[in-house]
């Protein structure tokens, strides 16, 4: 079958304080015509990095890159500019930047269509048959605020593939979707694309994306370490130059290889087996180090408390309740996990708890004042002194290094500078702390927002899906991150989550239900917020 995508020893190398940093590192990978591939691989790992040239927003600094028969890297200007109107769909990790609030979900779906001069008529039909294919006909006039976060992802996808792309694209496109709602997406992904003849290339750290997949490729350190096709067992590890093998760490989990491992010729095969004693299981080596358990404090005073509130959005027949009579008190020194499917205003629920948001009914007390009395200027002030936000954008100044947008929140609170290169090495990001942001990957950016927050250490420290761009290793490390920070500091951490990880980790769950459903109860028997 036809290359779509070739791809021949890429290089994408950045310069960070007069040094080279690598982002990929020799990667070599072809992708067929109408294949659907999925990257998979660590935070850091240059998936991104390979995402955006393929895209045409950066440029390699050597080796090939040829899509469609052309070499992106002799594309400029027109050329370049046409490439990425009419031959690419691209879903980018933030779905939510991409949907102009201003516009309805029909509008935003046919967007691409009218740039490219399409008629009203004919822009309206194609977005009305891809609304209809995934379930959102009777939402086409609905705003982005009046969607749920699945609903926003739907839409992306659609307002990707409008014009009939040959090529699409995907960046870790359901890290902000619980479970559910992530396997429909990727269901979604995979029979719009085949359905439209679309070569497709998504980059996630989710195994779960590879359910869809025609092959799976992983990438580490910037190169391709291994291939497999969906059917069978086999991988297909790739011999690099030299003669080097990598194996999957699955592979070697399930082998028992640890640090040392034998290799012998037998035929026509080579043997890898273990030395020594095996490695722990995945299992085993969470009990290890086990966290310590929280002690609860005398006389705890709650950080903050909601009574009785309700959210709606939206007016008349458009109007939504996103919860109504929620009780919850958060006490110093937990971590709490807010969790249940998209839409269930998790989101909402840490936008009134940082007074970014006010309740219609009930009251939110934060330190034991009613947020409904301050001023917008007030409660400003009050969150500069008291709280900490993690959005799930993490809003961070791309041309300023991770250092120095952790020295900025610090000096915008009116805070000293010197905790910022602590809080960096407690995210595991010491030797990147220098990094220009615009450099980084999409979960070191993630980890350098949690860092700006904890430098401050804030009395309230709410993260709205901090582990959604993480692989596995960073998501268990910052969970218990956040964990020890409650414990240590006596803060109440705050996550709005679907990552067990996290939920794992948390001292209490506070599940949320979509209005037509009851709350579902914690299979462990931690306490739970009362969601009538």
């Amino acid at each position: 079958m036809t290359a779509a995508v070739e791809i021949r020893d890429l290089f994408r190398v950045y310069t960070e304080d007069g040094a080279g940093v690598p982002a990929l590192q020799g990667l070599t990978l072809t992708v067929r015509a109408r294949e659907i591939c999925v990257v998979l691989g660590p935070s850091g790992s240059g998936k991104t990095t390979l995402l955006r040239i393929l895209a045409g927003l950066d440029k390699p600094s050597a080796g090939t890159v040829r899509v469609l028969g052309t070499d992106l890297g002799r594309l400029r200007g027109r050329r370049l500019a046409g490439y990425r109107a009419r031959d690419l769909g691209y879903a980018e990790q933030h779905y939510r930047r991409a949907l102009a609030e201003e516009l309805t979900a029909r509008e935003l779906v046919g967007l691409h269509l009218a740039l490219a001069g399409a008629t009203a008529r004919e822009r309206n039909a194609r977005a009305d048959e891809l609304l209809e294919r995934v379930g959102l006909a009777d939402r086409r006039h609905a705003h982005p605020h009046e969607l749920s976060g699945g609903e926003q992802q739907r839409i992306a996808v659609c307002a990707a593939l409008a014009h009939r792309p040959a090529l699409l694209l995907a960046d870790e496109p359901t890290g902000e979707l619980d479970a559910e709602n992530a396997a429909s997406v990727y269901a979604l992904i995979g029979e719009l694309a085949r359905e439209e003849g679309a070569t497709t290339v998504i980059v996630s750290h989710d195994p779960r994306s590879g359910v869809i997949a025609d092959r799976i490729v992983r990438v580490r350190d910037g190169r391709v370490s291994e291939e497999a096709a969906k059917a069978g067992d086999e991988e297909a590890i790739v011999v690099g130059k030299g003669g080097w093998l990598r194996l999957s760490e699955e592979l070697l989990r399930r082998a028992g290889i640890g640090a040392h491992a034998a290799a012998k010729l037998e035929g026509e095969s080579i043997v890898v087996a273990r030395v020594g004693k095996a490695s722990p299981s995945p299992s085993e080596a969470e009990h290890l180090e086990p966290a310590p358990e929280h002690v609860p404090l005398p006389g705890e005073v709650p950080v903050a408390e909601l009574r009785g509130v309700a959210k709606h959005y939206g007016t008349g027949h458009a109007a939504r309740a996103v919860f109504a009579g929620v009780d919850a008190t958060f006490l110093p020194g937990r971590l709490y996990a807010v969790t249940g499917p998209s839409g269930t205003g998790k989101t909402t629920l840490l936008h009134l708890l940082a007074g970014l948001e006010l309740p219609d009914e009930g009251a939110v007390l934060v330190g034991g004042r009613p947020m409904s009395t301050l001023s917008r200027a007030e409660r400003a002030a009050f969150r500069r002194d008291r709280i900490a936000l993690v959005g799930q954008d993490p809003g961070l100044v791309s041309f300023l290094s991770g250092l120095e947008n952790v020295e900025l929140g610090l000096a915008l609170r009116g805070l000293h500078a010197a905790p910022a290169a602590e809080a960096l090495a407690e995210v595991g990001l010491r030797e990147r702390a220098g990094g220009r942001v615009e450099h980084l990957s999409a979960g070191e950016r993630e980890r350098v927002a949690v860092a700006r927050a904890l430098a401050s250490r804030p009395a309230l420290l709410l993260a709205d899906e901090p582990t959604a761009r993480l692989d596995e290793a960073n998501g268990r490390a910052v969970a218990a991150l956040l964990a020890a920070l409650a414990r240590e500091t006596g803060a109440a951490v705050v996550c709005a989550t679907h990552d067990p990880l996290v939920v794992e980790q948390a001292d209490e769950i506070l599940p949320l239900a979509r209005r037509d459903a009851r709350p579902p109860a914690p299979a462990d028997g931690r306490p739970a917020a009362r969601i009538p």
